[in-house]
This record gives structure tokens, C-alpha cells and sequence, in this order.
């Protein structure tokens, strides 16, 4: 970071004012969130009938005044029921009317009623925001996307004494509550502990238990062999890269859509679940992704590459979003450039992470085949 006083507040004014301006954000007001079922009702019930009148006027047919009420309540139930990911992707259900609470970018430019919809997204930026029914703590900054609650983050600056370590404290001891807005699987996806020069994130609060990965850089910048950390920014802040190149509306709902999964371990014998996280992809993984991805739609298919990595940096996941991301790519000129993606691998552990990651983007009968026996089990799958 260049040589300059700054303080914890400007640091978090200036967040909020990037996004603002370059973003896509709106500006988020506090007073209007409600603590006991984490959400903004009044954005939630206006995306609902901005973007889907057709179906808002059905369901005012059957619930009349009270539908307000109605939809904010089913909505609830089903992310309890299903989690809010799921309820992000599919939708929701009532009386026959299905919903849905985000609108997705569309693959190409072709189809300007999906362009529309996606304009319907609204995404705010709170800061200050006071989420408890217990006292009145409040988060730094709170990304919202159509009233609900899907990033947090907790700033400090060196400054000021502190830096990401006390943040990460405070979203240990006091941010693992009972709070709606914590709940894991049905509210914020994912916590950032941010201070001048780092970056750490979780998608889980779980008291002491917690655990922050890194999210930086590296000190050579991405994609360059370096240190732990980030390179000096000297036209601004060291960590500026989380809000521009992450956390901005098109990154932020790519990320939603492509990339976070629930990664589910269950007991081989029993079936029963031994344990759930979220992932959220690192900064190296998303750079890594989405170089391929340009380098692919501006030279197309036939080039090989070569991705260096060391152990514990994702590999799996990596594999598993750039399969599914290239099975949809389209170039320029909006022409789709992969019939078929073939995954090839000799591990099976491996194996069977990359398809239970795949699967969650993609459930649909055909789309995620495994081959594990012969040449003509391939040739029957790509056809």
C-alpha cells in the first residue's frame, strides 16, 4: 500500500464508495434489516415483483394481503429446508407458483429477456449493520443481494494497532452466535477478515473451532511464484483487489452460481453425514479459472497448459469448476466452443470429489457421465 494516513473508518468508507460508484451496488440502509430472520423484507418482496409480476399477480390471487407475509415466510421455510444455495439456484415453490430469488448473467448476449432479468438484481452495500436480537453489535460491512445477506466483512488497520488476526477473533467470539444472519448453510456464505495488506475468509462460524484460509495474492501477485501475503499496491490499498475483482455484482454472482458448493462427507456404511462445508474459492483458483477461460474464448480449442500447484491448494475443485465452466463457454461471437469436457483421472478419491462437484452445478441426467471401464463406455458416454 502507498504511504498514506488512513484510518479503520475512511478504510471503510472507501470500500462502500467503490462499490458504489463501480460495483453496482446501492447504497444499504441498516435500519431496515430484520435481526430475528435476517433479511431485508422491503428489497426481497420489491425484487420478487419488479422481476416477476406475472407470477406476484398469481400470488396475490390467492393469499391477497397477507402475501407479503406469505412469500417472505415459504421463502424462509426453504432455505431451512434445502439451504439458501440451493434456494439461489432452483428457487422456491408455493402453490405451484415457483419464485426466484436471483436472477443468474446469461451464458450469451443473445437472449435480451434474460439480460432483463439479470438488471433485476439488486445488490446493497451496509455498513454498520446491527444483526442481533441480544445486543447491538454490528458488522463492518454487509453485501446484500436482493435483501439477503451473502458476505460480511470485518475491517481493521494496522494504523489503528490491529489487523486481521483481531478481526478474526472477533468473528470467533463475537460474531459464532445464535444470530439468524450467522446460520450456517442459510444466510451469509461467506466471511472476510480484511486489513491493509491481508486477507482471510471463512464460510463457517464455529466459535474457537473457526478456520480462516488465506485469501491473498501471494506476494508476486497472482499467478506468480512469490511469498505468502500480497504485492504493494501503490495506487491504493494492498487488499483493493477483494472488492474490485471479487466482491464487484458480476464477479460476486458468478462466484454464486459457478463456483460455491456444499461439500457433504457421509459415512460409507450408514449414509449419515459426518460433516458439511462450504466452499468458496480461494483467489488463486479463481485467477486460475478464469485465465483459462479467456485464454480459451480468444484462441479456442486444440492449445494445451500446464497449471503448477502445490498440496492443499484446491487442485480438485479447480479441475471440477474449469470442467464445468468450459462445458458452457461460448467465444465472442456467442458460438458455444465444447460439445463435451472429459475429466481424466487415476486417483479415485479424486474421482469422486470432482463428480460430487460437478453434480451440484449440473444434476441433469446425461450431463455428468463417469467412465471407469473402457474405451467404448467413452465413446458411449460422449455420444
Amino acid at each position: 500500500m502507498s504511504d498514506f494516513d488512513v484510518k479503520e473508518k475512511r478504510f471503510e468508507q472507501d470500500i462502500e464508495e467503490y462499490l458504489l460508484k463501480k460495483g453496482g451496488y446501492k447504497k444499504g440502509n441498516p435500519s431496515v434489516f430484520d435481526r430475528k430472520l435476517a433479511l431485508d423484507k422491503e428489497t426481497f418482496i420489491s425484487f420478487i415483483k419488479t422481476s416477476q409480476p406475472k407470477n406476484w399477480e398469481r400470488y396475490v390471487k390467492i393469499y391477497g394481503t397477507d402475501s407479503e407475509r406469505q412469500i417472505v415466510d415459504r421463502f424462509c421455510r426453504e432455505v431451512k429446508l434445502n439451504g439458501i444455495l440451493k434456494v439461489l439456484r432452483k428457487g422456491f415453490v408455493d402453490r405451484g407458483i415457483t419464485f426466484r430469488a436471483v436472477y443468474w448473467k446469461p451464458e450469451t448476449s443473445i437472449n435480451e429477456t434474460s439480460r432483463k432479468q439479470y438488471e433485476n438484481n439488486i445488490l446493497h452495500c451496509t455498513r454498520q449493520l446491527h444483526y442481533s436480537l441480544m445486543n447491538e453489535n454490528s458488522i463492518d460491512i454487509v453485501l446484500f443481494l436482493n435483501g439477503i445477506p451473502v458476505v460480511t466483512m470485518e475491517l481493521k488497520c494496522q494504523f489503528t494497532g490491529q489487523n486481521t488476526n483481531n478481526a478474526i477473533n472477533q468473528y470467533k467470539f463475537d460474531r459464532a452466535g445464535k444470530d439468524a444472519i450467522f446460520e450456517f448453510k442459510n444466510r451469509v456464505l461467506v466471511h472476510f477478515a480484511v486489513d491493509l495488506s491481508n486477507v482471510y475468509m471463512t464460510t463457517k462460524l464455529e466459535g474457537a473451532k473457526t478456520y480462516f484460509l488465506p485469501f491473498n495474492q501471494g506476494s508476486k501477485g497472482a499467478g506468480n511464484v512469490g511469498g505468502k501475503g500480497n504485492p504493494i499496491n501503490e495506487n491504493g490499498y494492498d487488499t483493493s483487489y477483494l472488492w474490485e475483482n471479487v466482491l464487484c455484482k458480476d464477479r460476486l454472482l458468478e462466484i454464486l452460481h459457478k463456483y460455491l458448493h456444499l461439500e457433504v462427507v457421509k459415512d460409507k456404511k450408514t449414509g449419515e453425514i459426518k460433516s458439511e462445508r462450504m466452499i468458496f474459492p480461494r483467489y488463486h483458483q479463481l485467477d486460475v479459472v478464469t485465465k483459462l477461460l479467456e485464454d480459451v474464448k480468444i484462441n479456442g480449442s486444440g492449445k494445451n497448459y500446464l497449471i503448477q500447484h502445490s498440496a492443499g491448494s484446491g487442485k480438485s475443485n479447480s479441475i471440477a469448476w474449469l470442467a464445468h465452466r468450459l462445458s458452457g463457454l461460448h467465444d465472442y461471437n456467442d458460438e458455444k466452443i465444447f460439445q463435451s469436457v472429459i475429466i481424466v483421472t487415476d486417483r479415485k478419491v479424486l474421482d469422486s470429489q470432482l463428480q460430487d462437484t460437478v453434480y451440484q452445478f449440473d444434476h441433469v441426467q446425461g450431463v455428468v457421465v463417469k467412465v471407469d471401464k473402457n474405451s467404448q463406455q467413452l465413446k458411449d458416454a460422449i455420444e
